[in-house]
């Protein structure tokens, strides 16, 4: 079987995710969910000629790529199919990859139950918002979402910075350009700072992996711009003291100040399985408050989990909330709750 036929019958079946490593046959991940889909056993000349099948497919892409460095992410499309996202490592001296699915058409909010007040952060004007969670949990499909509001709704020039893209976003009311880290430019910082220059309404930043990153997105959202990024943080207090702790200990109380003034919003979301069989996303909101500023500035920030676990609005919700509101509508068992939770003993009292 090739990886045409491969990745067309798991397009037609659903499934996110597909993976391709010596010793295991072709095996899938739907609905959270790893299911081999055949009996036979990849050997690893079998997985050598699906990766160059592979590297085929995506513009003919330098194999050397991987085999040099051991790791390779990219994304490639097959008409009239979908497009796919591929992290190629090698594992024991065999080639192996992780392939995403990810469709054409940009997805329905609606649809993923992501909520309306969380595709609203895209009317902000300046500033950072941050959608936090582990891999794997729709962080990137709930900025697509906004990004598609705001190409939508409103005249900007909106920049994506990715590695690598994922959702192919056409000009709409907005100009939408999309940069790919390795293709279209050297690095995310390089990308960053010659975004600044480009006349940017709405920069997102895939990913906001290290301390100087982190600097220029804080100074981008400072001089006026709107920055959208994500961090593979669980939690808001969490999320805001990794950004500060990336920093050395001398230039922590400056970032922190910095850091109160620029955050709008954080937004964690998990992907728990539902009684039907699929999944739910639950999400943590925070809505950055005068006293969350505050609480930021004067570094207490663990103050922000209180506050956030005694608020029931949509704009501040904790993460224990929405798992509690999911398990009254009976889209999630009490034992699904609990597990991803922050705080079990307290929710355990909640649920009937």
């Amino acid at each position: 079987m090739g990886i045409v036929e491969i990745l067309t019958n798991v397009v037609a079946d659903r499934s996110s995710d597909v993976f391709i490593i010596a010793g295991l046959p072709v095996t899938v991940r739907k609905n959270g969910v790893i299911t081999r889909i055949s009996e036979d056993k990849l050997m690893p000349n079998a997985t050598s000629q699906l990766l160059h099948e592979i590297y085929d497919l995506a513009g003919h892409r330098d194999i050397s790529l991987l085999t040099d460095d051991g790791d390779d992410d990219f994304s490639f499309a097959i008409p009239g199919l979908s497009r796919f996202r591929v992290s190629a490592f090698m594992q024991r001296g065999t080639m192996s990859a992780v392939i995403r699915i990810i469709s054409f058409e940009l997805p329905d909010p609606h649809d993923l139950n992501i909520p309306q007040n969380i595709i609203d952060l895209g009317n902000m004007n300046s500033g950072m918002v941050l959608v936090t969670g582990p891999a794997g949990s729709g962080k990137s499909t709930t900025l697509a979402c906004i990004i598609d509001s705001i190409n939508h709704s409103a005249d900007k020039h909106i920049i994506t910075l990715e590695d690598p893209i994922e959702y192919l976003h056409r000009h709409n009311r907005s100009i939408v350009s999309q940069r790919e880290i390795s293709i279209d430019t050297a690095s995310y910082v390089a990308a960053l700072r010659a975004a600044l220059r480009q006349s940017p309404d709405v920069i997102l930043l895939g990913e906001m992996r290290d301390y100087e990153t982190i600097s220029v997105a804080m100074t981008a959202a400072e001089t006026g711009h709107m920055l959208f990024s994500t961090l593979h943080t669980i939690g808001a207090a969490k999320t805001i003291d990794r950004i500060i702790d990336v920093f050395p200990a001398n230039q922590q109380r400056q970032v922190a100040v910095q850091l109160s003034m620029v955050l709008n919003a954080v937004v964690t979301q998990q992907l728990v399985p539902a009684v039907d069989g699929g999944v739910v996303p639950a999400f943590e909101i925070m809505t950055v408050t005068p006293a969350i500023r505050n609480m930021i500035r004067d570094n207490k920030i663990p103050q922000i989990e209180g506050l956030l676990y005694s608020s029931s609005s949509s704009e501040m919700c904790s993460m224990d909330s929405s798992l509690l509101k999911l398990y009254e509508e009976g889209r999630i068992t009490r034992e699904t709750a609990l597990s991803y939770s922050t705080n079990a003993e307290m929710l355990s009292k909640k649920l009937k």
